[in-house]
């Protein structure tokens, strides 16, 4: 986990045919308030149940967690 979950998710932004993590990739790139640099869980869902666009989904959220681990 060299970059930040933020830099992460970005990679899911833009698709033509969205799906829930570009959605929430997209609102992401959005919020300013973002915690961009942060690469913990703890940090980032707490700002997501606490802050976020409805978009960026806690269960989302969840999911791309576990793919950003395996990196």
């Amino acid at each position: 986990m060299d970059k930040s979950f933020y830099h992460f998710a970005l990679s899911y932004r833009g698709k033509l045919n969205a799906d829930d993590f570009s959605r929430f990739a997209d609102a992401m790139f959005l919020d300013h308030s973002f915690p961009r640099s942060a690469k913990d869980f703890e940090k980032i869902s707490r700002y997501l149940e606490e802050r976020a666009h409805p978009v960026m989904k806690v269960s989302v959220f969840d999911e791309m967690w576990d793919e950003y681990i395996r990196l």
